[in-house]
């Protein structure tokens, strides 16, 4: 599939009547079994990006470069999947997030999500702070001037209902969408209520962060959600592997011992190694 291919696929998901739960992943070979797997969508969140890219937290110290050229990687080594990326802030300014849009865009992303959080933290302030309305508003009709290909989908996200509650959350989605906003991107929700009430008062497709799972997917589809993020354990759960793989090996454990590696097969798969050796004989001669 196309680069537009995959945004189009994207889009008939906003367009459909089912929500969908993406597939978190963080580099080509995580990228390629949610492919393998059937998933719909993948997503790159910012805080995996960090902790991928950087081993470090999710304090918004990954540079735009890193993040772009990551998302390059995972969507050269797929052929199908339409990846979600979180963008963040956009890197800075409406001046940042057009550079930001344009780097994603050629990137190859399906979608990418700019929110309203003032990011990195101001100094001097905790907890969570939003930029006003019409800074986030603007943020997203400048993501909307850089984008080239009008199959790109561009995602206004809010944390409001955290910062603000619910009446903020509705405000802040009516000036996103009035901005023209493909989709609004929600973190906090408590209910289906409140999505519904999102999601009516646009029409715009709702995505959810942070549902972990504990809405229906049939539910979150008839209030107006269309994906819904649950997570990020695979990411987790790689940590957790090479740490207790290499805890085994330095404890003595012999490599012929240990548990859960994976098959040849599977190796040979997310490797592609089929497509490397039919090049191999037909451009190298043999072998």
């Amino acid at each position: 599939m196309s680069r537009t291919d995959r945004r189009r696929a994207f889009r008939a998901i906003l367009a459909g009547a089912d929500c969908v739960h993406p597939a978190s992943v963080y580099d080509p070979i995580s990228a390629r079994i949610a492919e393998d797997l059937g998933f719909e969508a993948g997503m790159f969140a910012g805080s995996v990006a960090s902790l991928a890219v950087l081993g470090a937290p999710d304090v918004v110290v990954l540079t735009l470069t890193e993040f772009a050229e990551q998302i390059r990687r995972m969507t050269r080594a797929t052929t199908r999947l339409p990846l979600l990326a979180d963008a963040d802030h956009g890197y800075g300014n409406a001046l940042s997030v057009m550079r930001t849009v344009e780097e994603l865009d050629v990137a190859g992303v399906a979608a990418l999500t700019i929110e309203d959080t003032a990011l990195p933290r101001p100094y001097g302030q905790g907890g969570l702070h939003l930029l006003s309305r019409a800074e986030g508003a603007d943020k997203l009709r400048a993501a909307l001037a850089a984008r080239s290909d009008p199959d790109l989908v561009i995602v206004g996200r809010t944390s409001a209902l955290q910062a603000g509650g619910l009446d903020e959350a509705l405000a802040r989605a009516g000036a996103f969408a009035a901005a023209g906003a493909d989709a609004l991107f929600f973190t906090g929700v408590k209910s289906l209520e409140q999505v519904r009430a999102l999601h009516a008062a646009t029409g715009k497709p709702i995505i959810l962060g942070g549902t972990e799972g504990e809405f229906p997917p049939a539910a979150l589809a008839a209030a107006g959600a269309r994906i819904a993020l649950q997570g990020h354990q695979p990411f987790m759960a790689a940590v957790r592997a090479v740490q207790e793989t290499l805890a085994a090996l330095r404890a003595g454990t012999p490599p012929k011992a240990l548990q859960n590696q994976p098959s040849v097969a599977l190796m040979q798969q997310v490797t592609r190694e089929a497509a490397y050796a039919a090049a191999t004989r037909d451009f190298l001669g043999g072998g």
